[in-house]
């Protein structure tokens, strides 16, 4: 690396602002330009990827009317000076009369650590001339980090719906679903024919074990046998009785 590049490199970034003062050669016109960064950038900091503003205040000392055509510039490596990338070009195309001053703005992107150089080219008498405005070292630095930066949220947003959609995709290609059980519908009984009660109780014997009914059935055949013999010797009682009666008769 060459000593001066390193000098340069190492240079406060408000000496890099300091205003260039470029003239012309004798037969060319005497145009004289001086290059300043804004105030809100007095450091004279590049933005990696963002819009960069500079403005040129070109006066013209000639003693004839120039034509502004245009304004442009370049990166170049700073230890070789070999082309790296071309700025983007303005046109203007308005006359500077003999002894005026104007300020030109001029702005361009970059994403590199190297040499800008900025010239104007102008117009005498159909003739064209380039004036260099700018040729130094500049410092490109990242831009400060915003959570009201647009691109940087909708970056995390498109991230997280990716991430959304493959979660769910997996979910339900590895987890199988489990379908809720359908629930039977109750079984109405058939209604039970027809129910024979017994007795004065009035029970239903159909839903009386059989072994039950037949301790009861004994029971009952008893209680009517001895029902049916009382009555049957209450009538023959009476019978004889009225025998008897007959004959106490005179």
């Amino acid at each position: 690396m060459r000593p001066s590049t390193c000098i340069a490199r190492g240079l406060s970034l408000a000496t890099l602002l300091m205003a260039l003062g470029v003239s012309a050669s004798l037969e060319d016109p005497e145009i004289v330009i001086q290059t300043t960064f804004p105030e809100s950038n007095p450091f004279g900091h590049v933005v990696n990827g963002e819009r960069n503003q500079i403005f040129l205040v070109v006066e013209n000392k000639s003693d004839k009317n120039v034509t502004l055509q245009s304004v442009a510039g370049s990166f170049h490596h700073p230890e070789t000076g070999t082309l790296i990338k071309n700025t983007s070009s303005l046109t203007y195309g308005f006359p500077l009369l003999e002894g005026s001053k104007l300020q030109i703005p001029y702005s361009f992107y970059s994403e590199y650590y190297l040499r800008l150089n900025i010239w104007l080219e102008h117009t005498v008498d159909d003739d064209k001339y380039r004036v260099t405005a700018y040729d130094s070292v500049v410092t490109i630095v990242e831009p400060e980090p915003s959570w009201l930066d647009f691109k940087l949220l909708s970056t995390y947003l498109i991230v997280f719906a990716a991430l959304a959609g493959a979660s769910y995709a997996a979910y339900n290609a590895y987890i199988p679903s489990q379908k809720p059980k359908r629930k039977r519908p109750t079984e109405v009984s058939a209604p039970v024919g027809t129910v024979t009660a017994s007795g004065s109780s009035g029970y239903q014997e159909e839903w009386i074990p059989e072994h039950h009914l037949k301790k009861t059935k004994g029971k009952k055949t008893k209680s009517d046998n001895a029902v049916v013999s009382e009555e049957s010797s209450g009538e023959a009682n009476g019978t004889e009785g009225k025998r008897t009666r007959k004959g106490k008769k005179y």
